[in-house]
This record gives structure tokens, C-alpha cells and sequence, in this order.
């Protein structure tokens, strides 16, 4: 079985619903397809639970209707037969949300968050999966909120393996003439049934947790680029195809930031060495990248990624004392709790300083967060620059008028954090 990973941008509207289809029609082998929420019902569905949690009926009521006529509009524009029985789904889904409005909110704001937010990616897969019926591709509707099952660590849930396996496992076995699944990514669901997300941008953590489960040939992420750059084309020119790059390597840009893979979506599919292809449903028939075992190629093209609109923090004990062990301790426990992710790291015997995105982290809150025992400084707006198998004329060019405010280098990796 292959594995394909289908994101918002290539289910944005009822034509991009077709060429997936005409995709996946391309394919005799059995599929499993993963798919994102479309375009940007993601971030509608945030706004919907911040009106929730403001208690603002009104803006509540309108973004749910906005999100709700999207979808309806993009059901009646591809008018398929039969489209009344996913209209009813769709009714009811969105009546049950409007429900949420009228049930006490939980103390836990991630669960609101994961049980509002999560509703964008069952749509989709509802969608694509009415398509490829319509179409004659004998397609399964498959719920991950049954499937992937997690802990309660709502907006990150960490994945049970083995319950997790076995369910998937379970629940293919009873469709053994079912060419093609589909489901969601992005979520899942605990032990209570709660439904649970894992970290935005977790459809490509989905699509590996699916693969790992039914040990699949392989899985392709569909992208809107001809596969993973060495750069950003925002930020640079001449950007080069990586054609071909080793899983230790994926997760080293994965984690330093290159956004056209998540950072956990590599190590399950090295634990069972199942391929990883990112290629584009623009143009499917291109070579794209293969993320594999062999790591001839890493060190042919240098990498480089850009994280702008970071902060970077200083934080020191108020009794001068040394940011030893028991300090770092505190200080990894406070972030982890109040889940701000740490983009950069480095101490020394007075200071612990970290960079993270400003848009995930209230200064003022954080600041409150560590009195009375530490006090903090920030810089706001720098950036972060790595460069994955440098030069020093590579450093030299790139740091060109540019002031360094903290430096970190290994064998392999340079990173920068810079002002204008």
C-alpha cells in the first residue's frame, strides 16, 4: 500500500478536488490518502474558537456560517449525484458545533481548540472521498478521531503506537477489496474518545503514522512546489531541487525549520525505512525529492532556512545564583507546560537564552511566568538564519551588514540570529 498526503493547498476549492482525483486515478497500486483541512478553513476554525472562548455570539455565529458556506459552495460547484446524503453530514457537523456555544467550556482550552478546530480536515475528507465515488474509484471514508490514538495533551498529542496500530490495522483488515481510504490528518483521539490534535501542520505527521502502521511501500506529500528546496525561494534566489537527501538529514532541516516537511513526520518512516517522496500536484509527473536511508547526496548542496519574526530571550536568576542543572530545570519545565516551542538554545554560567516565534508567546504573560526567581530581556524582531553544510564564504556573504546577536556552529550547521 502507498500513502499519499494531500495539504490544504491541493484541496483548496472543488477544482483542486478534481486534480487530486485525476492524480490519484494515475495510480493502479492501493492507496491510503491523508488529507488537510482546504485552504484556509484552518484558521477560520482558530477565529471560531476565539469567539467561542470570548463568549461573542455574534462573531461566533458569522465565522461559522462563513466557514459552512465555503463548503457547501464548494459541494454544489462540483455537482455530483448523490451529493444530498453529504449534505445532511455536513448539516450535522455544523450543528453540533453550533452546540459547542451552549456547552460549558472546558478549564482545558486545547481541548475546546482541538474539538473546534479539527471539524476543517473531516470536511475535506468527506469532500475528496464523495469525489472519488463519483468518479468510480471504490473509496473508504475512514475517521482518524477512531483511528490515531493519543494521550490527553490536547493541540500536541502524543501518539500510543501500539493501540494506534492495531486500530488501523484492525480496521483495513475489513475492507479487503477497498482500493483507495481516505482520511484526516491532524488529528486523533484519546482514550475517552475526546478528539485530540497533533501541532499544526500535522497532516505529514499523520500520513507517517499511517504508514508505519500498515508498513506501507511508501508515502508522497503532495506540495505546490516541484519537491524540498535547498531554500526558501522567498528569501533567495537560485534555489536548487534536493533530488535526493538520507532521513538524517530530513530531520535535521525538519527541526532547524524548512517548512515543506513537519519535523515528526521522518522518524517513524526511518523506524520501518519506508520511503518519503515530496513532489508536486501541479506537476505529478516530475522527479520531486526521495527521502531515504542513503546519505551520499546530503553534503552536495548546502541548505539554508530563514525563521523571521523571533524573539530572542534572556533569562537570569534574580539571586545571581549559577544557571546550573536544577535553573535549567525550572526554566524547560515553565516553557514545556505553556507549550512555546524553542526554536535556538545556549546558557552560560548567569544566562539562559532561547529564541521563539513572537507570534506564539505573550511577553508580558511570560515574563509573569518566571518571577519571582528569574527575570527576563528580549529582543523583538530578529531573525534566525541556518545554514546546513556551510562555507565561510557562504557565512561571509550571507552575514553582509548584518549585526550578529548569538552564533552557534557544528561540523555541519551554522545558525545566526540577526538584526536588519
Amino acid at each position: 500500500m502507498k500513502v499519499f498526503k494531500f495539504g490544504g493547498a491541493s484541496v483548496k476549492n472543488a477544482e483542486s478536488l478534481k486534480n487530486v482525483v485525476q492524480i490519484i486515478r494515475k495510480y493502479e497500486d492501493r492507496l491510503f490518502i491523508v488529507v488537510s483541512a482546504m485552504d484556509k478553513t484552518t484558521n477560520r476554525l482558530e477565529a471560531v474558537v476565539k469567539h467561542l472562548l470570548t463568549r461573542d455570539a455574534a462573531s461566533f455565529e458569522s465565522t461559522v456560517m462563513e466557514v459552512e458556506h465555503f463548503h457547501q459552495s464548494v459541494l454544489k460547484e462540483l455537482n455530483l449525484a448523490g451529493s444530498e446524503v453529504l449534505e445532511r453530514e455536513m448539516e450535522e457537523l455544523f450543528g453540533l458545533l453550533r452546540k459547542r456555544y451552549h456547552t460549558p467550556i472546558s478549564e482545558h482550552l486545547g481541548f475546546e481548540y482541538d474539538q473546534v478546530v479539527s471539524l476543517g480536515e473531516v470536511l475535506s475528507s468527506k469532500l475528496l472521498a464523495h469525489v472519488l465515488k463519483s468518479e468510480k474509484v471504490e473509496a473508504q471514508w475512514l475517521d482518524a478521531r477512531q483511528l490515531i490514538r493519543t494521550d490527553n495533551h490536547y493541540k500536541e498529542g502524543k501518539v500510543d503506537w501500539d493501540k494506534t496500530t492495531q486500530k488501523i490495522q484492525s480496521c483495513i483488515g475489513e475492507f479487503p477489496q477497498k482500493k483507495c481510504f481516505v482520511s484526516q490528518g491532524f488529528i486523533g483521539h484519546t482514550s475517552e474518545g475526546f478528539t485530540t490534535t497533533l501541532g499544526r501542520e500535522g497532516s505529514d505527521y499523520s500520513a507517517a503514522i499511517f504508514a508505519y502502521a500498515l508498513t506501507a511501500q511508501d508515502v508522497t506529500i503532495w506540495k505546490d512546489v516541484p519537491g524540498m528546496l535547498n531554500a526558501d525561494p522567498k528569501y533567495f534566489s537560485n534555489t536548487q531541487l534536493l533530488k535526493s537527501i538520507s532521513y538524517k538529514e530530513a530531520i535535521e532541516l525538519a527541526y532547524f525549520g524548512a517548512s515543506v516537511i513537519h519535523p515528526k513526520t521522518v522518524k517513524p518512516l526511518q523506524n520501518k525505512n519506508i520511503k518519503l517522496y515530496i513532489k508536486s500536484f501541479i506537476d505529478p509527473e516530475s522527479e520531486g525529492t526521495v527521502i531515504q536511508a542513503e546519505q551520499a547526496q546530503d553534503q552536495l548542496i548546502p541548505s539554508f532556512i530563514v525563521k523571521k519574526h523571533q524573539i530572542l530571550i534572556s533569562i537570569s536568576a534574580n539571586d545571581f545564583s549559577f544557571i546550573n542543572e536544577e535553573a535549567l530545570a525550572k526554566v524547560f519545565e515553565r516553557f514545556y507546560s505553556n507549550t512555546i516551542k524553542i526554536n535556538l538554545m545556549q546558557n552560560s554560567a548567569l544566562n539562559f537564552s532561547t529564541l521563539v516565534d513572537a507570534d506564539k508567546v505573550d511577553m508580558e504573560k511570560l515574563i509573569e511566568l518566571f518571577k519571582p526567581e528569574f527575570s527576563c530581556k528580549y529582543n523583538e524582531n530578529v531573525e534566525l538564519l541556518t545554514i546546513r553544510h556551510y562555507t565561510p564564504e557562504i557565512i561571509a556573504d550571507l552575514l553582509a551588514g548584518r549585526t550578529v546577536l548569538l552564533e552557534q556552529r557544528s561540523r555541519q550547521t551554522a545558525r545566526f540570529v540577526l538584526t536588519k
